[in-house]
């Protein structure tokens, strides 16, 4: 991954949208809840949607679906627009500075395939939500082998949003716009929650890979 909600390949002003997701101090420390920050991995919170919301992320999804490769290309262009430095995270086309030139990359709209992707995944598995948990979760601990940091995840939930606003058009009511940010933020929360926990299990290992012999070192134990 590289930002938010991703699968590989990715080593101005706030909107109305954006302004909803900024995460506070609170939500910040709750983010990192997992082993050793207050939790204990998938599980560790309520799920947030109702069933009303679970349908009308569906049935917005339902239209959406035949345009996901528009979709993805388009969020993360504007993610590029909004939030330039993310794109050093994308080692594959982070070198592109021409934004029409990105639009055309063969390496981003792959990408923006498989955020779609994570996106389907997750709305099949609103009735499963252990499933969806653990998917969240599992991504979360990717991306810190991605080098992905979590301060990114919020926004591709932000661009999604007004990316499809447009597209669903009369469809497109405050209740379904809430639905939506109640998920993103469902995913974005479960996904920290992995990173943490990769985060600590790897400095965990480190440490003791670093512990001199004579004291313990796991070396000295095979």
């Amino acid at each position: 991954m590289g930002c938010a909600l991703s699968g590989s390949g990715i080593a101005p002003g706030k909107t109305t949208s954006e302004s909803k997701w900024c995460p506070s101090s609170e939500n910040l420390a709750a983010s990192k809840a997992g082993p050793g920050h207050g939790g204990d991995g998938p599980g560790a919170g309520p799920f947030p949607l109702a069933d009303a919301q679970k349908e009308r992320i569906q049935e917005s999804w339902r239209i959406l679906h035949d345009n996901i490769a528009r979709v993805g290309i388009i969020v993360f262009i504007r993610l590029f627009e909004t939030h330039p430095e993310c794109k050093d995270v994308f080692f594959l086309f982070r070198d592109i500075e021409d934004l029409e030139q990105l639009k055309m990359n063969k390496e981003l709209r792959a990408h923006g395939l498989r955020v779609m992707s994570f996106i389907e995944k997750s709305v099949a598995r609103l009735d499963q939500e252990d499933k969806l948990e653990q998917l969240a979760f599992e991504l979360g601990r990717s991306h810190y082998r991605y080098n992905a940091p979590p301060k990114y995840y919020e926004y591709v939930g932000i661009q999604f949003i007004s990316t499809v606003e447009p597209i669903l058009k009369e469809r497109w009511t405050p209740e379904v716009e809430e639905a939506w940010q109640s998920l993103f933020k469902y995913l974005t929360d479960t996904m920290k929650r992995g990173y943490y926990e990769e985060e600590e299990k790897s400095g965990s290992i480190k440490s003791l890979a670093l512990r001199k012999p004579g004291t313990g070192s796991i070396l000295n134990s095979i």
